[in-house]
């Protein structure tokens, strides 16, 4: 090395301080880390499990329909049963204003009140209109309970919304209550569609992909916003919260509150199953039912009469 060179040595200060036995502060360690380009993040979930080999082309295929029936002015639904929550002065996530240094108090634990359950919001979303019913149960959220839910849209919104409609297109996903595989729901569909005379098709999404479905970002997120960090103290509370729900682009509200009983353990025979009017898609007829069409009314006398 040339005797007339002066060479540094550049040495980090945490080495340093380490090396010189000094203490490090924590907020060397938090400053070090930001100028480095990192974070606090929450983790983000975007893991979906296994992917079908025609996700996506099941998605081209539901976008087209939905685009098809709108073209018809035909009505389009997206459905789904949104997380059960507890009733009563029970903590919700988030944040509310309130005087400085007085939070509200809520309870310490979590556990259900039996006078007040647990309610079950199934919401049916129509895009077409950006219009949403929200029917929130108090019992089991079963097949009866999901196309009891679609039924009450249809007399307070659906009709109207719709006068000439012939044909129901519903957008949900593959499991729960409105689940691919439930003969009560398929069941309940016919009966559905002998009351409306409406020849309903439906489009499970594929498995493990049921947050892609609209009413999870176009309503149920808009809900969880609108009463965060305030308890659900009560029914009418969490009507209230749900009919009040509204977004910068005009989205609209209607919402009840269901009290019927909804038992569980249906079992539905093969013949009922038989009984029901459906034809499956040739593309995945596992998910796309391409109708659930209503039964003439003189057939369903005459198999009433032959059953009494």
């Amino acid at each position: 090395m040339p005797a007339n060179r002066l060479v540094v040595f550049v040495v980090p200060m945490g080495l340093y301080l380490a090396i010189s036995g000094q203490a490090i502060p924590p907020a060397f360690g938090l400053y070090t880390l930001a100028q480095t380009g990192y974070s606090l993040q929450p983790t983000s979930k975007t893991h979906e499990g296994s992917e079908h080999p025609d996700r996506n082309t099941q998605f081209h295929y539901i976008n087209q329909r939905v685009h098809t029936y709108q073209q018809l002015g035909q009505p389009v639904i997206s459905v789904d049963t949104k997380k059960k929550d507890l009733v009563g002065d029970f903590k919700n996530a988030g944040v509310e204003w309130q005087p400085k240094g007085q939070p509200e108090d809520v309870r310490a634990h979590d556990f259900v009140l039996p006078k007040l359950g647990k309610v079950s919001p199934y919401g049916v979303y129509d895009p077409t209109h950006n219009e949403a019913w929200v029917n929130v149960g108090t019992d089991h959220d079963t097949a009866t309970f999901a196309v009891a839910s679609i039924r009450g849209w249809w007399q307070s919104m659906g009709r109207t919304a719709y006068p000439d409609a012939k044909e129901l297109l519903i957008t949900a996903d593959g499991g729960g209550s409105n689940s691919s595989r439930s003969r009560l729901w398929k069941t309940q569909l016919q009966e559905l569609a002998d009351e409306t005379g409406l020849s309903i098709a439906v489009c499970h999404f594929p498995p493990g992909t049921s947050k892609w479905n609209k009413i999870e970002h176009r309503l149920f997120s808009h809900i969880a916003q609108n009463w965060r960090g305030r308890p659900l103290e009560s029914h009418e509370v969490i009507v209230n919260l749900i009919a009040n729900t509204t977004t910068a682009t005009g989205l609209k509200v209607r919402c009840q509150l269901d009290t019927n009983v909804c038992p569980t353990g249906v079992q539905i025979s093969k013949a009922d199953l038989a009984e029901v009017q459906i034809e499956h898609s040739q593309f995945h007829g596992e998910w796309i039912t391409s109708s659930v069409r209503a039964i003439p009314r003189k057939f369903i006398r005459s198999r009433l009469l032959t059953t009494l």
